[in-house]
């Protein structure tokens, strides 16, 4: 047997719970397992509040489920990378999967991309997208409250979701297809019984259009007698519209590679083995009757099972083997274990589950710090916070914020201070609106005064933003995030001035990577600025550019041309809306 470094047992492409649990399940065998993942890891899951209903797990956020089930996989060996997989090579005993980072060589793959919400085609559904229509009650559900909205589905998803919108909505409408829900009786009679939500069966959405301010009218159809009539809310004014009306499969990377059925899903067969011996297929890509996390996961574990044999026979025929893992942190863990065990004569103590890592004071607790420790300990120069204040009480919060942050820092971090006039007043349809509080990152130039870098936030950087926020600091200063050449030169080539402005949402988790990308960008050119707004704290930006749904990006060009685009962006996606 030869070792070959630059070999993996099993790639899998998703770090959703089907891709993460099969990581786990591989590396915890030996086995050499890279999950490669595009955008964010944890799958369609993170955008979900609250999960009740995952065995052993009383509740939980989507997020939090995942990112357990992310260090379970590495500290088992599993290793991961952020690159997006560009096609497949499935002939012969070692696979290819080429990627945005480059070609990666493997025994099996384990496919494991998830499904996207399906869009419906109604009339004004892709105008209105992200200013009146939405697909995640989570993420959007605030911006409606007090307002009717209509729900469209009749599955799990639009039982659930229309159930968790009465929190906002003053009213829910839900218009269902068929003549009943398609889901667990139990999940549609919690929405049939709730007194906010009205049920119409037979009923389809055709359009909506809008006026002042958002939605104003619906048309609505009967399935069944062909009638159609204009639906408006009972009090006036505006609505918003969620479809829940299942998902797209993302099967594209493997459309002609492997067989899929009619609606694209692929076709798998006894353990998961799809149409071509060493590729499996896992999670809510695959034909199946039941899309839920605790099914996702089952299909990872069956799926590395597999992948298991297989990678062994595939090393048996071709005398080739890869490095396996080596010092995982639970074989740390477990030596340190057992040596204190022999030191003191008795049996390892188990760590108290959900133990407290200790509150510090202020903002971050100990664990955080520990985190920040590692971030401002690699910065290669100190970045200038510069505060600028208005006397409110959101400022107070945000100075008190920035200075513990900064207290932090090891010498790294500064602090300067502004406080506008008292009748300062900013205008909400400016390119890059002065809203206060404000807080800039800068950095030292020729001269050794620092400037601004056109990295910004408006509001506090906590929730969500507080690690976009921390990552913005460390590629201010420098070395910052790896970009690939590819990227690094597409950046380079953005010649003018390009402002992008970012309503974001602190509870959003779609919000934190948007922000990213386009901040690691300005940081690499200085041509470019992005600055992100807390819509909580600006209506008036919020209300200039009719948003409804969070990340909001508006782009303004040198030429004084704007672009206003919705949804989560990756840094090579924000490149193409800047045309790149």
């Amino acid at each position: 047997m030869v070792q070959d470094e630059n070999l993996y047992d099993v790639i899998v492409i998703g770090g959703g719970p089907a891709g993460l649990t099969a990581g786990l399940y591989l590396a915890r065998a030996r086995y050499r397992v890279l999950i490669l993942e595009k955008a964010d890891f944890g799958g369609q899951i993170t955008i979900t509040d609250e999960v009740v209903n995952y065995p052993g797990v009383g509740t939980t956020s989507g997020r939090a489920l995942t990112a357990t089930m992310r260090r379970q996989a590495q500290d088992f060996g599993a290793e991961f990378l952020s690159a997006e997989a560009t096609g497949l090579d499935v002939e012969g005993d070692v696979k290819v999967v080429h990627t945005s980072r480059g070609d990666l060589r493997t025994f099996g793959i384990l496919v494991a991309t998830g499904a996207s919400p399906r869009k419906l085609g109604f009339e004004g559904e892709s105008e209105y997208a992200g200013r009146g229509v939405a697909y995640c009650a989570t993420c959007d559900g605030e911006f409606f409250t007090g307002r009717e909205v209509l729900v469209i589905g009749g599955g799990f998803a639009a039982a659930e979701e229309a159930v968790f919108l009465t929190k906002y909505a003053s009213k829910v409408t839900i218009l269902v297809r068929e003549d009943d829900f398609t889901c667990d009786a139990s999940v549609a009679a919690e929405a049939k019984d709730n007194p906010k939500i009205e049920v119409r069966y037979h009923t389809v959405l055709d359009g909506v259009t809008a006026g002042q301010g958002g939605l104003t009218e619906a048309t609505i159809r009967d399935v069944a007698s062909g009638a159609v009539e204009t639906w408006r809310p009972s009090a006036g004014g505006t609505f918003g519209v969620f479809v829940f009306a299942g998902y797209v499969p993302a099967t594209d990377l493997v459309r002609g590679v492997v067989e899929l059925d009619e609606q694209g899903y692929v076709v798998t067969h006894g353990y998961l083995e799809t149409s071509v011996p060493g590729v499996y297929a896992a999670g809510d890509l695959r034909v199946k009757n039941l899309r839920q996390v605790v099914t996702a996961t089952a299909d990872g574990a069956i799926a590395a099972v597999e992948l298991e044999r297989y990678a062994s026979q595939m090393s048996e025929r071709t005398g080739l083997v890869p490095p396996r893992p080596v010092d995982s942190a639970y074989e740390r863990r477990e030596r340190e274990s057992v040596a204190a065990a022999a030191n003191s004569g008795s049996s390892p103590a188990l760590a108290a589950s959900g133990s407290d890592t200790g509150k510090a004071s202020g903002f971050f607790n100990e664990a955080i710090r520990k985190q920040l420790d590692v971030v401002f300990g690699r910065m290669a120069r100190p970045v200038t916070l510069r505060l600028e204040l208005d006397g409110s009480p959101l400022s107070a919060q945000l100075e008190g914020f920035i200075g513990e942050l900064a207290s932090l820092g090891g010498g790294k971090i500064a602090v300067e201070r502004h406080t506008a006039a008292s009748d300062a007043a900013y205008d909400p349809a400016g390119v890059l609106p002065e809203a206060l509080p404000c807080v800039r990152m800068c950095v030292a130039v020729g001269d050794g005064v620092p400037q601004p870098t056109g990295l910004a936030f408006h509001g506090v950087p906590s929730g969500h933003e507080f690690n976009s926020f921390v990552l913005g600091l460390y590629n201010a200063a420098g070395p910052g995030q790896a970009l690939d050449a590819d990227v690094t030169a597409r950046i380079a080539a953005i010649k003018e001035p390009v402002n992008i402005m970012l309503l974001v949402s602190l509870t959003c988790t779609m919000c934190p990577e948007t922000v990213l990308a386009a901040q690691r960008i300005a940081a690499a050119n200085p041509l470019v600025r992005a600055e992100a707004y807390d819509v909580a704290h600006f209506p008036d930006i919020k209300d200039h550019y009719n948003v409804m749904s969070v990340p909001c990006i508006v782009i303004t060009k040198a030429d004084g041309s704007q672009t206003v685009e919705f949804g989560k962006r990756n840094v090579a996606q924000m490149l193409d809306l800047l045309g790149a």
